[in-house]
């Protein structure tokens, strides 16, 4: 087939696809079919909006069939009560059940959280999980050492974020750096890619949502996410590929307390134009 068909049996010649294709690559005039401009193939990025809303499935696109693109269940449509309740319930969980993840739950939230939006559609956002309790140990130790190293060599910043008092608690044996958690999910990337950063912070972004739906929480990882980001022996014991650097990281485990309330935020401060 080509790149880009269009069934004419069964299209209702509406253009909804021409209107909603970011690169323009889909012609349209009213009462003709819609027709894919002559450099579709190589200026798609394919972001499958085509493919997603055309009502009759009649737009056939060669990188994506309609058998691996399934219908949206409008019986599973949250309301807006329920997406409410859903994002301001969510809570930072760092107090986690001694319970392994297992490695098919933990590939079923990746699946979930790779359907987060890129710059460009470039989907550039890569994984690694960490589930083996002596590395994340030894990762925690080398979060240490870098805080020592931050409390000689940036004395002022690091007491500004308490680098003093977590070190203090992690020397008297509590695990401040990753909290017990029984699996850390690493977003990274390409170096050069420029969009990196804001992509690997929506997927995992994604990825903490998606385990409220699997019994799961997770918190962000903030020590860990400020040593791998500037410390070499962090780096080195990382280990990522060649070129890759470190966009966040996500500790993820099964909350030990269960939250009842919701706490109130600050109001939002908005200037309207």
């Amino acid at each position: 087939m080509n790149f880009i068909e269009v069934n004419q049996q069964t299209c209702n010649k509406d253009g909804i696809c021409s209107a909603i294709c970011p690169a323009k690559l889909i012609n349209f005039t009213e009462g003709e079919y819609p027709t894919p401009i002559a450099e579709a193939e190589e200026l798609c990025i394919r972001c499958g909006h085509c493919v997603a809303v055309c009502p009759t499935s009649s737009l056939l696109h060669a990188e994506m069939p309609l058998d691996d693109c399934p219908k949206v269940q409008s019986e599973l449509f949250l309301s807006a009560e329920q997406s409410e309740q859903f994002l301001r319930s969510r809570r930072s969980i760092r107090n986690y059940r001694d319970k392994t993840v297992s490695q098919e739950t933990l590939q079923k939230l990746i699946e979930v959280a790779r359907y987060a939006p890129t710059g460009h559609n470039s989907q550039s956002v890569e994984w690694l999980v960490l589930s083996d309790r002596d590395e994340l140990s030894n990762l925690g130790l080398i979060v240490g050492q870098w805080m020592r190293w931050m409390l000689a060599n940036m004395k002022e910043f690091a007491l500004s974020f308490h680098i003093d008092k977590a070190l203090e608690r992690m020397e008297e044996g509590e695990d401040v750096v990753l909290r017990g958690a029984p699996a850390l999910v690493i977003a990274h990337a390409p170096k050069e890619d420029h969009m990196a950063q804001t992509s690997c912070t929506i997927a995992l972004t994604y990825l903490e949502l998606a385990a409220t739906g699997m019994k799961l929480g997770g918190c962000w990882a903030g020590y860990f996410n400020a040593a791998v980001s500037t410390f070499p022996p962090m780096q080195k014991a990382l280990g990522l590929p060649e070129g890759h650097q470190c966009c966040g990281a996500m500790m993820i485990g099964y909350p030990k307390f269960l939250y009842h309330r919701m706490p109130e935020r600050k109001a939002p401060s908005i200037i309207w134009r």
